[in-house]
């Protein structure tokens, strides 16, 4: 299976995330207390299969080959959206460590800006990449690239266990 396939099932995970995201904030919105459990629970998801697992992939094998390899539209798709919109959730996290030190209604509204923004970004960028970056990469690399993009990302699954 191309790596393209597989980070498209990645992003569905991703997306359902997202949604549970929402959902909690709807319910904090509605009187829910603010779960610092369930929050952390969710950045170390974000953290350890969004950004370390998946955006890893990406930015290290399949962005560079595109780069490399593609039309200067690729490179300005890449370097100027795809990689700035990867690190979206430092702030969500500070909004967290400020209401854990000190419950003001004020860093509520924060954390529930931020989660809501955070989770609304990346769905978006999810949808780019499934609909705009994916079908490039799919279509412009030759079989060669895509197939060392494949053969490396692979070779990261091994070393990951």
């Amino acid at each position: 299976m191309y790596c393209t396939e597989v980070m498209v099932k990645q992003h569905a995970n991703i997306s359902r995330m997202l949604k549970v995201i929402k959902e909690i904030c709807c319910g904090i919105l509605e009187g829910a207390e603010i779960d610092q459990k369930e929050f952390a629970e969710i950045l170390d998801f974000i953290r350890r299969y969004a950004d370390g697992h998946h955006h890893r992939r990406e930015e290290l094998v399949l962005f560079p080959e595109m780069v490399d390899h593609l039309e200067e539209v690729a490179s300005i798709i890449i370097k100027h959206g795809m990689l700035v919109e990867h690190d979206l959730v430092r702030a969500l996290d500070e909004a967290l460590k400020l209401y854990a030190q000190e419950p003001k209604t004020e860093y509520k509204l924060q954390i529930l800006t931020e989660a809501m923004a955070y989770a609304n970004r990346l769905q978006q960028h999810v949808e780019k990449e499934n609909n705009v970056v994916y079908p490039l990469a799919d279509r412009g690399l030759s079989d060669d690239i895509k197939n060392k993009i494949d053969t490396t990302v692979h070779e990261m699954e091994a070393e990951e266990g």
